[in-house]
Order: C-alpha cells, then structure tokens, then sequence
C-alpha cells in the first residue's frame, strides 16, 4: 500500500479498512484478519496496526472478543457511511464549492455535461 504523509498510516489502514467493511469484506459480525495478516499484507509494523485496529474499536466499527479476535461491528456500515457523509458536508463540499465558484463552474454545468 502505499501511503500518504499527510495523514499518519495508521489512520488510512483504517480508512481502507472501512472500505472494505463497506463492500462488505468482511461482513457485519465477520472476524477481521489478524493483526499480523493486516501488518504483512501491507508492510507495516503490527504495532501500527494494532493502533488501527484500537482507533476502529474506539469507533465502535469492531469490536474484540478476548482470545478470539477482532470482528465487525453489527452497525459499522451505518457508522462509517454517517462519518464520511458528515466528513464530505463540512470538509470536503466547502473546498469544492469554492472552487467550483473560482473556476465559474454552475450546478447546471455538472449535470448537464454528466459529471456527477
């Protein structure tokens, strides 16, 4: 995977991670992969991920079963799609509604030339 220095790893393990559970892989009540499954297949340290996983949990995305493993949360597609939503609307939407202003670019013209 390659990663971004804008944001610290362990968060955008957990954001691919998310995806996944938003495919649904793994399902609602799934185990997750191990720590050490996550760590090599993407070339991390296990602590960073442990530190994912512990951050996921915090969400309440996974939850851990002593001895067993971590497993997928009944309502994390819920969860996930409630904080990306509220993420796009109060982050990323001012950003692009700016730009859209600065560029001249109307609602009308996105639609019409069937960009969204």
């Amino acid at each position: 995977m390659d990663f971004k220095k804008q944001k610290p790893i362990y968060l955008q393990i957990a954001d691919r991670l998310m995806e996944q559970i938003l495919r649904g892989e793994p399902a609602e009540d799934d185990r997750m992969p191990s720590v050490r499954d996550v760590a090599a297949s993407m070339g991390v340290n296990p602590n960073t991920v442990m530190r994912t996983f512990e951050q996921l949990q915090s969400e309440e995305i996974i939850y851990n079963r002593r001895g067993v493993g971590y497993f997928v949360s009944p309502d994390a597609k819920e969860k996930i799609l409630a904080e990306q939503r509220r993420e796009f609307l109060e982050e990323e939407l001012p950003y692009i509604r700016q730009r859209m202003k600065t560029l001249g670019i109307s609602i009308d013209e996105l639609i019409l030339d069937d960009v969204i």
